[in-house]
């Protein structure tokens, strides 16, 4: 009893496809993979595993005529669909970013992007000044005349410094307190509170500043104490204690002035 072998769903196919898939066992030396096969001859799974098996049991030499005697395919239950494998990593294109929507071009053809200019640098003004000057005027006033009548009251008054020479020539000592006194105090506030003098310049300088202020403000009541009380002539002490102003004024100063310069020599 003989058995007869039912033919391949796809003969046709198979006996198209074994010459190349043997050329392709030929060119690597062995029987290819299922997946070379599906990737080379673009074929599904069921076709490729037909061509291995008949590769495998023909030698890579079998002729057509063997063809009856290969394994049934397994037949596709549809058209089977082409599995493409993915390229080789040397030819896949690298995957790009979605580029981003070019901005719409203006009637002079430059791009209608809104480009938001950088923030100006914020510069710090100057601080104004004249407010003080107009806040120092009357304060001068007040100093100016509380210091002259404070020397008056004290001795000091009109003299002629150049006798024989210019007799004419004539001074009220009593402006030397105001003077001093007060040009001092501010000068010293400005080295102190600048903070570009070294340190010992200012702490000598804060100090004196405010020893300065304290003992203007003590001529000032002196002055309008002995005024309001009808005194003509002050007392010893206060004479002596005003008396003593421009040495220790000439002595701050100079001490203060070295001070700032000892730095830089």
């Amino acid at each position: 009893m003989s058995t007869t072998t039912a033919p391949s769903a796809y003969p046709f196919d198979l006996a198209e496809l074994l010459p190349r898939a043997q050329a392709i066992a030929d060119t690597l030396g062995e029987t290819p993979s299922r997946n070379r096969l599906m990737k080379e001859l673009k074929v599904g799974a069921p076709k490729a595993t037909a061509l291995r098996e008949a590769l495998q049991a023909a030698d890579f030499t079998a002729a057509p005529a063997l063809l009856p005697t290969l394994p049934e395919a397994t037949p596709d239950p549809e058209p089977a669909p082409v599995v493409a494998e993915p390229a080789p990593a040397a030819e896949a294109a690298p995957v790009a970013e979605a580029p981003e929507a070019a901005p719409l071009a203006t009637g002079d053809g430059h791009p209608d992007v809104k480009v938001m200019p950088a923030p100006a640098p914020q510069v710090a003004r100057k601080p104004r000044s004249w407010p003080v000057w107009v806040l120092a005027l009357p304060a001068f006033v007040a100093i100016w005349s509380g210091w002259v009548g404070l020397g008056e009251l004290t001795g000091f008054g009109v003299v002629h410094p150049l006798p024989g020479i210019a007799d004419g020539l004539s001074i009220n000592t009593a402006i030397t307190l105001p003077i001093g006194v007060e040009t001092y105090a501010a000068y010293a506030l400005s080295v102190w509170l600048t903070g570009t003098a070294p340190a010992a310049a200012r702490r000598f300088a804060r100090w004196s500043a405010i020893g300065s202020l304290i003992f203007g403000g003590a001529g000032q009541v002196a002055y309008h104490l002995l005024t309001a009380a009808g005194v003509t002539h002050a007392p010893w002490q206060i004479t002596t204690a005003v008396a003593c102003l421009p040495v220790a004024v000439l002595g701050m100063g100079a001490a203060l002035a070295h001070l700032i310069h000892a730095n830089h020599e």
